[in-house]
């Protein structure tokens, strides 16, 4: 898939656009003042390998817990200011590295200039966001309602407001909870700017039907080459939200990295419980390190599994009492069920 070419800019040491990699993030759903609790759940996301982490600024309190948080992560911080700019401002002296504000939300020029001027002096983006919730009236009236139209000239505004100050280091979020809405609204969009994109479907929901929109959403912007950095919006623990996004950059080779299970539903002809089996193999594989992208495949049937998994670099295949180990749909040896699992990961492990 050809990506749309983007500027390149930086949140802390990760870049967005340009030809860098396509980043996760998530967003911490603790009290950040709550500095102990705050830095526990972001060393949580940095376990899941989340690349960057956003957090709610509501008070001065919020603002100032930042120069302490960071002392103990490692990947950038993103303040979510709402209206209030002197938030803004005291977020960054406090080694922020990122905003996410709309412009036109915190009050007169002068006041947006004093924001853009603080992000300029220590190299700091900001990332406009516009949702189908956060449209303004005339707005609304003028473009007959909430639809791409209406989400984009929205976001254009507000970032004429940066550009008038000449002041371009943006990244852009367009979000709708409906699927179909969001997608044009980035396509409308790319015609206008070459900023990178924050992708994601916002107030996606629990974290099953949340999954799927999430996964149909920013699945289908990232096939047609639109998105920079992504985030899974869940009602849920933010380490699955980064979880998500991961496999979702995977199932697109966009990511290529640690162990990738693909296994086959269960049929008549599965001998062996292939559900527990599956769910056992991704326990015990959680934590191998490998130095390279390894796709592991579980079937249910030894007649065709090798076969029909060939692409896989390792695989097994469930017989009656028994199984099959393959690499590349050759087969290794056959093993009791009992041993299956064990004699797998000693092949992983040789790899």
């Amino acid at each position: 898939m050809n990506r749309r070419k983007t500027r390149l800019i930086k949140v802390g040491d990760v870049e967005v656009g340009g030809d860098s990699p396509i980043s996760v993030q998530s967003m911490t759903n603790t009290n950040t003042k709550d500095i102990k609790s705050t830095i526990s759940q972001i060393r949580e996301l940095e376990r899941v390998h989340c690349d960057i982490v956003r957090v709610a600024i509501s008070d001065s309190e919020d603002a100032r817990a930042i120069k302490e948080i960071k002392k103990h992560i490692s990947i950038p911080i993103i303040a979510d200011i709402q209206f209030n700019y002197k938030l803004a401002i005291e977020s960054v002296k406090n080694g922020v590295d990122g905003l996410r504000i709309n412009p036109g939300n915190i009050g007169s020029n002068s006041r947006i200039r004093e924001v853009v001027k603080a992000c300029e002096e220590r190299n700091i983006s900001i990332r406009i966001g516009v949702n189908s919730g956060s449209i303004s009236r005339e707005t609304l009236d003028k473009y007959g309602g909430v639809n791409e139209n209406s989400i984009v000239y929205s976001a254009l505004e507000n970032i004429k407001l940066l550009e008038d100050m000449n002041f371009n280091n943006i990244k852009i979020a367009l979000k709708a909870t409906n699927v179909p809405l969001t997608i044009k609204s980035y396509l409308r969009m790319a015609e206008f700017v070459d900023y990178p994109f924050h992708i994601g479907i916002t107030e996606s929901g629990l974290p099953w039907n949340g999954t799927v929109k999430s996964s149909v959403g920013i699945g289908a912007l990232l096939a047609m080459g639109l998105g920079d950095t992504i985030r899974v919006s869940l009602t849920g623990d933010p380490v699955e939200e980064v979880k998500v996004g991961r496999e979702i950059l995977k199932a697109l080779d966009l990511l290529e990295e640690g162990i990738q299970i693909i296994s086959c539903p269960t049929c008549g002809r599965t001998k062996i419980d292939l559900i527990k089996l599956a769910e056992d193999v991704e326990k015990r594989v959680s934590n191998i390190k490998v130095n390279r992208p390894i796709k592991l495949a579980i079937m249910g049937c030894a007649v065709n599994g090798p076969g029909e998994a060939r692409e896989a670099d390792i695989g097994i295949a469930g017989g009656k009492g028994c199984g099959l180990i393959f690499k590349h749909g050759e087969i290794l040896r056959k093993v009791s069920e009992d041993k299956l699992i064990d004699e797998l990961i000693k092949e992983i492990e040789k790899m």
